[in-house]
Order: C-alpha cells, then sequence, then structure tokens
C-alpha cells in the first residue's frame, strides 16, 4: 500500500466514521472511532478495496451482509469494489456499531451520569428525578438507535422521513426487564407515524417472516384509509428480532 492509498483510507475513515487510525502493518490500514467500539483493517485489492472486521458487535458482520458483499472465504470481510463503496461501508458500519447492543445502552448510562452530575446533590439523589433522567435519555437514546439501525427509514414502507418517523417498542417500555431490553434496535421497529400507532395498540403486527398480521377489527374501508395491504411486510427481520415479535404477536392475538 502506497503513500497515497494510505492518505486516501484516513480521509474516507476520517469523514465516515472512523477518525482514528491504529498502528498496522504495511498491507493494511486499522482504523476505528471514539464514538463506537468497532475495529476495522482495510486493504487495497486491484481496483478497490477489502475491509476486515476486527473487533465489534457480534452481530456486526450479519447486518453489514444485508448490503454489502462478503468474502465467500470469511463472512467478515467484505470486498468493495470503489471508494464510494468504501465509504459508504464506513458510514454504515459506524451506525450500526452505535446503534446495535449494547452500545446503545452502555452510551445511555454515560449520559444519564453526565446530567445528574449537573444537579445538585439532593436533586440527583430523588428517585423520580432520576426515573424522569433515564426515562427521558432512554427514549431519546432508543429513537437515536433505531433511525442508526434502520438507516433513516421506515421498517416497513422505506419512507425516509426522519422527523415523522416514530420509535416503536414490541415489548413496551414499562414492561421491559431491564434497560438492556428497553434500548434494544431489536424490541421494535422504526415506522411511519400511522403504522406506529396501530403497531402500539397491538392492531398491526408480524410474523416469523416479517409479514404483516393485521386486526380483524380494521375493516376494509379502513385498511384502504390508512394504505395498509396483506402484501406488506418488513424490510427484514433479523434472528435477534424474533423473541420480541413473538412476545408483540402473542399481544396483537390476544387482542389490545
Amino acid at each position: 500500500m502506497n503513500p497515497l492509498q494510505r492518505a486516501l483510507i484516513e480521509k474516507v475513515g476520517h469523514d465516515n466514521g472512523f477518525e482514528y487510525v491504529l498502528p498496522g502493518d504495511v498491507q493494511h490500514m486499522a482504523l476505528a472511532s471514539a464514538r463506537h467500539p468497532a475495529r476495522v483493517r482495510v486493504s487495497v485489492a486491484g481496483q478497490g478495496f477489502e475491509v476486515a472486521i476486527d473487533t465489534g458487535s457480534a452481530t456486526l458482520a450479519q447486518e453489514l451482509a444485508r448490503t454489502f458483499a462478503a468474502s465467500p472465504a470469511d463472512a467478515t470481510t467484505f470486498v468493495l469494489p470503489s471508494e464510494a463503496l468504501l465509504a459508504q461501508w464506513l458510514r454504515r458500519a459506524a451506525a450500526l456499531s452505535q446503534a446495535l447492543p449494547n452500545q446503545a445502552v452502555a452510551s445511555f448510562e454515560q449520559q444519564v451520569q453526565a446530567e445528574l452530575s449537573q444537579l445538585a446533590p439532593p436533586v440527583a439523589q430523588s428517585t423520580e428525578v432520576l426515573r424522569m433522567v433515564r426515562q427521558r435519555l432512554g427514549q431519546q437514546a432508543y429513537r437515536q438507535a433505531m433511525l442508526d439501525y434502520w438507516g433513516g427509514a421506515c421498517a416497513v414502507t422505506g419512507l425516509a422521513l426522519a422527523p415523522v418517523l416514530r420509535a416503536s417498542h414490541a415489548k413496551p417500555w414499562v414492561v421491559c426487564d431491564s434497560d438492556a431490553e428497553r434500548l434494544d434496535v431489536f424490541n421494535g421497529l422504526l415506522l411511519a407515524p400511522h403504522l406506529d400507532a396501530l403497531f402500539d395498540q397491538f392492531l398491526l403486527s408480524f410474523d416469523e417472516h416479517g409479514r404483516a398480521l393485521i386486526s380483524p377489527q380494521l375493516d376494509v374501508a379502513a385498511c384502504e384509509v390508512l394504505g395498509l395491504r396483506p402484501t406488506m411486510q418488513m424490510r427484514w427481520m433479523a434472528p435477534e428480532h424474533q423473541r420480541y415479535m413473538g412476545y408483540h404477536r402473542q399481544r396483537f392475538l390476544t387482542g389490545p
């Protein structure tokens, strides 16, 4: 790898979520970030690049493989034929690394402690204040994680209008057993507002393949107005979604 190639990779990494260059070797550049745990190695391959994931979420490679071609020999290595694809891969890897468990929980705990540290001790020690701070910051963290995971687009329609999209929980916030469940990007969907309202009220759910289940309480006229079709389905369903969607589907079947 020549100095110009190294300079190019360093700039692409810096501009797309990997701002640090770590010690590497003559054939690879190791990239990392202070904002997420992923570390990758980039090498030049013909007219393009190869990127190998060194550290990160256990499901990072699986999620990236939805969009990018993994090497037939190694599912954690990706073949990227151009600089533009390298930039897209790094940007997506950085976003996923900030969204996938348990990075969202770690960031959330840091935010809670930072906000509490700015309050006077009697206030910061109040159980009610702590509950309110955790809920507000938790909901913000969950929404951002969902935007990152779904690429800023509705999980069903693909609507890419971030200001109106809603981060819906499959297992509701109030019945989750821990903050890890509450902030898990697999515990719900990023949805357009009308789908969010139906999902939240258990009038819309999804089967184990991500296909829409529409409540019989919604008649033909209501489905037409809402744009609901039996052929609707999630853009993808990861194995990690199944536990939460199973919970939601059971609530859907028993009625809201």
